[in-house]
């Protein structure tokens, strides 16, 4: 008797079909697993490698600078004791070091009492001090002012942002300040007093050592070209903005920058206040509006200079000596005749 070969039904045919896709999904969930696992291994390999040279370069880099305490926090401030007019200069947007970044600068203007204010979120001072403020920011200064015994009128210096802060603190306190010099410095727009949310993102990314990886294998990202700065300079402002790089007072501020800039914006310089202001030329051809705009706030000025530097926004990195000699003579001629 001949025996029939089974054929498969539409159903056994259904029931056995899935079979490959079934172990396809199991290799790629396998495969995903895996990867995943190595991401959060070497997540919690960076995070805690971050962490242990953050401590060993805290412990071997020893604070400049003074602490001067206010009511929200302490501050550092670093003095180089010259004995000429004081100038007081305010860093950029989330410029790691100040006193350090400003060193090549501070080095060509010996002969003024320079003082470096570290704001909150930067260098040495506290990092987690909320409601960066325009008003909260220059109010802080006058009080780190006060405290060193600072009487006479200051040269406020402001880069960037620090522009802004010093235009602001002008007019705030027109009897304190004898002439304004903006590095590259950001002008004062209307936009809108809404104050955006601080991101986190940034300070995660610090904390699992990303910064650290990113700066080792790119130094030159963080690094300012040229000579200007000694091997313990740069040793320095690498391993600080590893520490600093997202911190929360960084990240309140740039939450209220529009905010800032319109407060600024309102407040036009006064006529009689001396203003200089060295622009670079990256900022120039890059961004067409940037030369216009300077122009523009400086035309009720009756004491004013403009002058366009080759370089990039931070300006001193490269241009310091040329920047020291051009704020010297408008000093000489228009602040302290």
């Amino acid at each position: 008797m001949t025996t029939a070969t089974p054929i498969d039904t539409p159903a056994t045919a259904a029931t056995a079909a899935p079979a490959p896709r079934r172990r396809r999904w199991r290799r790629i969930g396998r495969a995903a697993g895996i990867g995943l696992g190595v991401v959060v291994t070497l997540t919690l390999v960076s995070t805690i490698a971050n962490a242990a040279a953050t401590a060993a370069e805290k412990a071997e880099l020893t604070p400049y600078g003074e602490t001067v305490t206010l009511s929200a926090g302490d501050i550092n401030v670093s003095r180089n004791g010259g004995s000429g007019p004081t100038m007081v200069l305010l860093s950029g947007y989330g410029t790691p070091a100040p006193a350090v970044d400003f060193a090549p600068l501070i080095r060509e203007l010996d002969a003024f009492d320079v003082i470096v204010v570290e704001g909150f979120g930067y260098g040495y001072s506290d990092l987690d001090i909320a409601n960066r403020t325009i008003e909260n920011i220059t109010s802080e200064l006058h009080e780190v002012l006060a405290k060193l015994r600072v009487d006479e009128p200051v040269i406020l210096v402001g880069h960037s942002v620090g522009g802004l802060y010093a235009r602001y603190y002008a007019n705030t306190y027109p009897d304190e300040v004898s002439a304004v010099i903006g590095i590259d410095p950001m002008a004062a727009t209307t936009s809108s007093l809404e104050v955006g949310t601080p991101s986190v993102t940034d300070s995660v990314v610090a904390a699992l050592g990303l910064v650290r990886v990113i700066s080792t294998i790119a130094p030159d990202l963080i690094q300012p070209p040229g000579t200007a700065y000694t091997a313990e300079e740069r040793r320095r402002a690498a391993a600080m903005t590893n520490w600093n790089y997202g911190n929360p007072s960084i990240s309140d501020e740039w939450s209220q920058i529009g905010a800032n800039s319109t407060k600024a914006a309102a407040l036009p310089f006064a006529a009689d206040l001396p203003v200089l202001e060295l622009l670079a030329t990256e900022s120039v051809d890059t961004m067409p509006e940037w030369l216009p705009n300077h122009e523009a706030e400086l035309e009720g000025v009756t004491t004013h200079q403009l002058q366009v530097l080759d370089g990039a926004h931070y300006l001193h990195w490269t241009q310091s000596p040329a920047m020291a000699r051009i704020i010297t003579e408008f000093v000489a001629v228009h602040v302290n005749p």
